[in-house]
Protein backbone atom coordinates (compact mmCIF):
# COMPACT_ATOMS: atom_id res chain seq x y z
CA UNK A 1 0.00 0.00 0.00
CA UNK A 2 1.36 3.80 -0.62
CA UNK A 3 2.32 5.48 2.73
CA UNK A 4 2.32 9.13 2.35
CA UNK A 5 3.85 11.41 5.15
CA UNK A 6 2.68 14.92 5.36
CA UNK A 7 1.67 17.16 8.47
CA UNK A 8 -1.77 17.09 7.19
CA UNK A 9 -4.24 18.78 4.47
CA UNK A 10 -2.49 22.21 4.80
CA UNK A 11 0.08 23.79 2.39
CA UNK A 12 2.49 21.47 0.53
CA UNK A 13 1.27 18.65 2.60
CA UNK A 14 -2.10 18.98 0.78
CA UNK A 15 -0.69 18.33 -2.64
CA UNK A 16 -0.56 14.94 -3.13
CA UNK A 17 -3.00 14.27 -0.03
CA UNK A 18 -5.73 15.39 -2.13
CA UNK A 19 -4.61 13.66 -5.64
CA UNK A 20 -4.77 10.65 -3.63
CA UNK A 21 -8.16 11.21 -2.59
CA UNK A 22 -9.25 12.70 -6.06
CA UNK A 23 -7.80 9.75 -7.57
CA UNK A 24 -9.41 7.46 -4.91
CA UNK A 25 -6.42 5.12 -4.14
CA UNK A 26 -5.95 3.76 -1.03
CA UNK A 27 -2.90 4.93 0.87
CA UNK A 28 -1.53 4.90 4.65
CA UNK A 29 -1.78 7.79 6.38
CA UNK A 30 1.58 9.04 8.08
CA UNK A 31 1.27 12.45 9.87
CA UNK A 32 3.88 14.03 12.00
CA UNK A 33 3.79 16.97 14.19
CA UNK A 34 6.14 19.95 13.27
CA UNK A 35 5.84 21.18 16.71
CA UNK A 36 7.50 18.18 17.96
CA UNK A 37 10.30 18.72 14.93
CA UNK A 38 9.16 15.02 14.43
CA UNK A 39 10.29 15.70 10.47
CA UNK A 40 13.98 16.12 11.80
CA UNK A 41 13.58 13.04 13.47
CA UNK A 42 16.98 10.13 12.90
CA UNK A 43 13.92 7.89 11.54
CA UNK A 44 12.12 9.93 9.10
CA UNK A 45 15.77 11.73 7.98
CA UNK A 46 16.23 7.71 6.93
CA UNK A 47 13.03 8.12 4.97
CA UNK A 48 13.49 11.45 3.64
CA UNK A 49 17.51 12.81 4.44
CA UNK A 50 16.41 16.34 3.52
CA UNK A 51 13.57 15.63 6.76
CA UNK A 52 11.22 17.37 4.96
CA UNK A 53 7.28 16.44 4.44
CA UNK A 54 5.82 14.84 1.87
CA UNK A 55 7.33 11.69 1.63
CA UNK A 56 5.13 8.99 -0.31
CA UNK A 57 6.70 5.65 0.10
CA UNK A 58 5.81 3.21 -2.99
CA UNK A 59 6.68 -0.77 -2.57
CA UNK A 60 10.36 0.96 -1.34
CA UNK A 61 10.39 3.64 -3.23
CA UNK A 62 10.55 7.14 -1.70
CA UNK A 63 9.27 10.29 -3.84
CA UNK A 64 9.82 13.27 -2.76
CA UNK A 65 8.34 17.12 -3.54
CA UNK A 66 5.04 17.23 -3.40
CA UNK A 67 4.38 18.09 -7.04
CA UNK A 68 6.68 15.74 -8.11
CA UNK A 69 4.66 13.22 -6.14
CA UNK A 70 1.46 14.06 -7.64
CA UNK A 71 2.69 13.72 -11.12
CA UNK A 72 4.30 10.50 -10.50
CA UNK A 73 0.56 9.33 -9.25
CA UNK A 74 -0.29 10.03 -12.31
CA UNK A 75 1.97 7.87 -14.20
CA UNK A 76 2.57 5.25 -11.87
CA UNK A 77 -1.09 5.11 -10.69
CA UNK A 78 -3.60 5.59 -13.62
CA UNK A 79 -6.99 5.76 -12.45
CA UNK A 80 -9.95 6.92 -14.19
CA UNK A 81 -10.24 10.01 -12.97
CA UNK A 82 -7.48 12.20 -14.43
CA UNK A 83 -5.48 15.45 -13.15
CA UNK A 84 -3.36 16.05 -16.07
CA UNK A 85 -4.87 16.91 -19.37
CA UNK A 86 -4.54 14.63 -22.36
CA UNK A 87 -2.47 17.18 -24.61
CA UNK A 88 0.90 18.24 -24.77
CA UNK A 89 0.22 22.26 -24.61
CA UNK A 90 -3.05 21.80 -22.13
CA UNK A 91 -0.08 19.88 -20.19
CA UNK A 92 2.15 22.83 -20.64
CA UNK A 93 -0.23 25.15 -19.06
CA UNK A 94 -0.89 23.02 -16.00
CA UNK A 95 2.88 22.76 -15.78
CA UNK A 96 3.34 26.45 -15.83
CA UNK A 97 1.04 27.17 -13.24
CA UNK A 98 2.51 24.24 -10.72
CA UNK A 99 5.77 25.49 -11.85
CA UNK A 100 4.85 28.84 -10.92
CA UNK A 101 3.09 28.32 -7.07
CA UNK A 102 6.42 25.76 -6.36
CA UNK A 103 8.89 28.83 -7.00
CA UNK A 104 6.88 32.27 -6.25
CA UNK A 105 3.34 31.50 -4.13
CA UNK A 106 4.42 29.26 -2.75
CA UNK A 107 7.50 31.55 -1.05
CA UNK A 108 6.05 34.40 -0.30
CA UNK A 109 2.90 32.87 1.23
CA UNK A 110 5.37 30.78 3.36
CA UNK A 111 7.18 33.48 4.84
CA UNK A 112 4.46 35.67 6.18
CA UNK A 113 2.59 31.77 7.86
CA UNK A 114 6.08 31.49 9.36
CA UNK A 115 6.18 35.03 10.51
CA UNK A 116 2.32 34.43 12.35
CA UNK A 117 3.07 30.87 13.31
CA UNK A 118 6.16 29.02 13.35
CA UNK A 119 8.22 31.72 15.45
CA UNK A 120 5.66 30.72 18.50
CA UNK A 121 6.42 26.98 18.31
CA UNK A 122 10.10 27.81 19.62
CA UNK A 123 9.40 31.14 21.10
CA UNK A 124 9.35 29.45 24.71
CA UNK A 125 12.70 27.50 24.10
CA UNK A 126 16.06 28.52 25.74
CA UNK A 127 18.66 29.49 23.15
CA UNK A 128 20.21 25.91 24.04
CA UNK A 129 17.28 24.12 23.37
CA UNK A 130 16.90 25.88 20.26
CA UNK A 131 20.18 25.55 18.55
CA UNK A 132 19.58 21.57 19.86
CA UNK A 133 17.04 21.53 17.62
CA UNK A 134 18.35 23.48 14.96
CA UNK A 135 21.04 21.13 15.15
CA UNK A 136 19.41 18.34 13.91
CA UNK A 137 17.60 20.59 10.57
CA UNK A 138 19.54 18.52 7.75
CA UNK A 139 19.03 21.94 5.23
CA UNK A 140 20.85 24.84 5.92
CA UNK A 141 18.83 27.07 4.64
CA UNK A 142 15.80 25.78 6.63
CA UNK A 143 17.86 26.43 9.90
CA UNK A 144 18.79 30.12 8.63
CA UNK A 145 15.03 30.00 8.30
CA UNK A 146 13.82 28.91 11.76
CA UNK A 147 16.20 31.30 13.01
CA UNK A 148 14.98 33.81 11.54
CA UNK A 149 11.37 32.73 12.68
CA UNK A 150 12.34 33.34 15.63
CA UNK A 151 14.37 36.31 15.77
CA UNK A 152 11.20 38.32 13.55
CA UNK A 153 11.92 38.66 10.30
CA UNK A 154 12.98 41.79 9.16
CA UNK A 155 9.88 44.41 8.47
CA UNK A 156 11.07 44.92 4.62
CA UNK A 157 11.05 41.26 3.96
CA UNK A 158 7.34 41.07 5.36
CA UNK A 159 6.70 43.79 3.01
CA UNK A 160 8.06 42.85 -0.09
CA UNK A 161 6.42 39.20 0.61
CA UNK A 162 2.84 40.88 1.15
CA UNK A 163 3.49 42.77 -1.98
CA UNK A 164 4.34 39.34 -3.93
CA UNK A 165 1.35 37.93 -2.16
CA UNK A 166 -1.09 40.92 -3.66
CA UNK A 167 0.50 40.04 -6.98
CA UNK A 168 -0.34 36.63 -6.82
CA UNK A 169 -3.87 36.76 -5.92
CA UNK A 170 -4.28 39.62 -8.56
CA UNK A 171 -2.94 37.02 -11.00
CA UNK A 172 -5.09 34.07 -9.81
CA UNK A 173 -8.43 36.37 -10.04
CA UNK A 174 -7.53 37.81 -13.75
CA UNK A 175 -7.43 34.23 -14.94
CA UNK A 176 -10.32 33.22 -12.96
CA UNK A 177 -12.05 35.28 -14.15
CA UNK A 178 -12.21 33.60 -17.79
CA UNK A 179 -11.48 30.21 -16.88
CA UNK A 180 -13.14 27.85 -14.38
CA UNK A 181 -10.24 25.98 -13.99
CA UNK A 182 -6.26 26.95 -14.30
CA UNK A 183 -5.87 24.60 -17.53
CA UNK A 184 -6.83 22.98 -19.83
CA UNK A 185 -10.37 23.34 -19.23
CA UNK A 186 -10.61 21.08 -16.50
CA UNK A 187 -9.56 20.45 -12.64
CA UNK A 188 -6.23 19.36 -12.66
CA UNK A 189 -2.99 19.25 -10.48
CA UNK A 190 -2.56 23.15 -11.27
CA UNK A 191 -5.50 23.88 -9.54
CA UNK A 192 -4.17 21.31 -6.29
CA UNK A 193 -1.06 22.27 -6.16
CA UNK A 194 -2.47 26.37 -6.17
CA UNK A 195 -5.62 25.58 -4.02
CA UNK A 196 -2.98 24.35 -1.42
CA UNK A 197 -1.80 27.39 -0.85
CA UNK A 198 -4.71 29.88 -1.76
CA UNK A 199 -7.22 27.58 0.54
CA UNK A 200 -8.22 30.03 3.64
CA UNK A 201 -6.71 33.49 2.18
CA UNK A 202 -9.93 34.70 2.18
CA UNK A 203 -9.77 34.35 6.20
CA UNK A 204 -6.26 34.83 6.46
CA UNK A 205 -5.13 37.55 4.27
CA UNK A 206 -8.95 38.92 3.97
CA UNK A 207 -7.65 42.53 3.05
CA UNK A 208 -6.77 40.95 -0.32
CA UNK A 209 -8.66 38.00 -0.92
CA UNK A 210 -12.25 38.73 -0.58
CA UNK A 211 -15.56 38.52 -2.85
CA UNK A 212 -15.29 42.76 -3.68
CA UNK A 213 -11.32 42.76 -4.49
CA UNK A 214 -10.58 38.84 -5.77
CA UNK A 215 -14.48 37.56 -6.54
CA UNK A 216 -13.14 34.82 -9.00
CA UNK A 217 -10.56 33.33 -6.98
CA UNK A 218 -12.91 33.12 -4.26
CA UNK A 219 -15.65 31.51 -6.38
CA UNK A 220 -12.66 29.09 -7.37
CA UNK A 221 -11.55 28.38 -3.82
CA UNK A 222 -15.46 27.28 -2.59
CA UNK A 223 -15.90 25.37 -5.56
CA UNK A 224 -13.01 23.42 -5.09
CA UNK A 225 -13.47 23.07 -1.31
CA UNK A 226 -17.33 21.74 -2.74
CA UNK A 227 -15.56 18.64 -4.45
CA UNK A 228 -16.73 15.66 -2.58
CA UNK A 229 -12.65 14.32 -2.37
CA UNK A 230 -11.91 17.44 -0.70
CA UNK A 231 -14.89 17.05 2.00
CA UNK A 232 -13.73 13.36 2.52
CA UNK A 233 -10.29 14.64 2.76
CA UNK A 234 -10.78 17.38 5.42
CA UNK A 235 -12.84 14.83 7.50
CA UNK A 236 -10.66 12.36 7.86
CA UNK A 237 -8.29 14.77 9.63
CA UNK A 238 -7.48 13.75 12.88
CA UNK A 239 -9.91 15.72 16.00
CA UNK A 240 -6.23 17.06 17.23
CA UNK A 241 -5.45 18.62 14.15
CA UNK A 242 -8.55 20.60 13.64
CA UNK A 243 -8.50 24.12 13.63
CA UNK A 244 -11.21 25.65 16.63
Amino acid sequence: MLKLYSFGPGANSLKPMLALYEKELEFEQILLNPAKFEHHSDWFKKINPRGQVPALEDEGKIITESTVICEYLEDEHPTAVKLRPDNSYDTAQMRVWTKWVDEYFCWCVSTIGWHRMIGKMVADLTDEQFEEKVKNIPVFEQQVKWRRAREGFPQEMLDEEMRKIAFSVRRLDDHLADNEWLAGGMFSLADICNFAIANGMQFGFSELVNTNDTPHLVRWIEQINERPAVKKMFANVPSELKKD
